[in-house]
């Protein structure tokens, strides 16, 4: 079973910059879309950012602000600047494989609070 292990949340100041790495157990064939999700307290999980043939596709909330990358491995990224206390959230990873055989797999997720 393939594990994704998030690092890089904790506390920053509003402004500030993080960034969120995100890596595979193992190696994984076939990845059709990498991304980063979040869920703040009693709100949905909801999309942050994805990277797919090397497009980027974003939330209007983080357009400017964040920026994804991924390696030539199995890790993706998370570049947050210029937060804001409404980025306060768990954010997970994501790898999804589109085509058949299909996965879908996320982290555990890590948290990343603002402070104003």
């Amino acid at each position: 079973q393939v594990q994704l292990v998030e690092s890089g949340g904790g506390l920053v100041q509003a402004g500030g910059s993080l960034r969120l790495s995100c890596a595979a157990s193992r190696s994984i064939v076939g990845i059709d879309v990498m991304g980063w999700y979040r869920q703040a307290p009693e709100k949905q999980r909801e999309l942050v950012a994805t990277i797919s043939s090397g497009n980027t596709n974003y939330a209007d909330s983080v357009k400017g602000r964040f920026t994804i990358s991924r390696d030539n491995a199995n890790t993706v990224y998370l570049q947050m600047s210029s937060v804001e206390p409404e980025d306060t959230a768990v954010y997970y990873c994501n790898f999804q494989r589109i085509r058949w055989p299909r996965f879908d797999y996320w982290g555990q997720g890590t948290q990343v609070t603002v402070s104003s």
